[in-house]
């Protein structure tokens, strides 16, 4: 008895969330590191389709890095970053863009189909969401520009293909590959991508899925989560190196989205089996949030 008692305290402690955040867009960036391998059973997909159900429009950006590390390597083509972003030349740029919205795609579209869920898998360039611009790189070396290929800034979201997919009750489920003013496709990262989607659609909250606690001011101890982070203090956290790698373009996106418009954004741990509702529907939450 005990055990249904908790759920029933579980279910009105989540009911006012759920009331508040009906017909709200929530960003999810679903990183690759999180995504199972196989495709198999995934909570997060699960959660997905328990928020649309409810009321609320999710619209999931994801990335794919590691898959894509492995097709390339499969295609004998090597994988290069400078400063982070992934050094992109023509063949590389089609294994991504094979990868990303054919593969990486069709499988989060066909994990929240097989949950009985509605999703549209959208490319962000054949579907005219994302314009880019060229990027070049800052060489560490003499500061200089670096040609890193099919690699994309984003210029401008065009957020009603977006729209009219939520409209219809539908989750939409977005590769993030630009389309460039020559035409080409271009290599988005997904971070970025997220947080100019997320803004352009002055959605309720952005939340950043990754393999990591959250934001930690010891990275050697793992109670030293920041459960919250005000936007002005981001910046002292990347100088001072107690952000790095992968978590500094999650962080400036989160700046600028909630800068933008965006009430909230969070960076959890995917990994956490239902990380999603535990994060939006009760008052702890799991992860970090950064806010105005």
């Amino acid at each position: 008895m005990e055990q249904f008692i908790q759920k029933a305290a579980t279910l009105v402690e989540a009911f006012p969330y759920i009331r508040s955040f009906r017909d709200k867009i929530v960003v999810v960036k679903y990183g690759g590191s999180t995504q199972p391998d196989d495709g198999g059973s995934d909570t997060i997909l699960a959660d997905l389709v328990f928020m649309e159900t409810v009321g609320m429009r999710p619209v999931v950006v994801h990335g794919g890095g590691r898959e894509i590390s492995r097709r390339l390597q499969e295609a004998g083509l090597e994988s290069k970053w400078i400063n982070g972003l992934r050094v992109t030349d023509a063949d590389s740029m089609q294994v991504v863009e094979d990868t990303l919205f054919g593969v990486v795609n069709r499988r989060i579209v066909e994990g929240i189909r097989a949950l009985d869920g509605c999703a549209y898998g959208m490319s962000a360039k054949e579907a005219g969401v994302m314009h880019v611009s060229k990027h070049y790189a800052m060489a560490a070396s003499d500061g200089k520009q670096v040609d890193i290929g099919f690699v994309g800034d984003v210029h401008r979201v065009d957020p009603e293909p977006v729209r009219r997919v939520c409209e219809k009750e539908t989750i939409p489920v977005i590769a993030p590959i630009g389309l460039g003013p020559d035409g080409r496709s271009y290599n988005v990262n997904a971070d970025t991508a997220a947080g100019e989607i997320a803004r352009t659609l002055q959605a309720e909250k952005l939340v950043f899925l990754t393999d990591v606690n959250g934001i930690m001011s010891d990275s050697a101890n793992p109670d030293s989560r920041i459960s919250t982070l005000h936007v002005n203090d981001v910046d002292r956290l990347i100088r001072d190196g107690t952000a790095k790698g992968g978590m500094i373009p999650k962080l400036q996106a989160c700046v600028r989205s909630v800068r933008g418009g965006v009430d909230k954004t969070h960076i959890i741990d995917g990994r956490v089996p239902h990380a999603l509702l535990l994060e939006v529907f009760t008052r702890e939450g799991i992860g970090t949030e950064i806010v105005q």
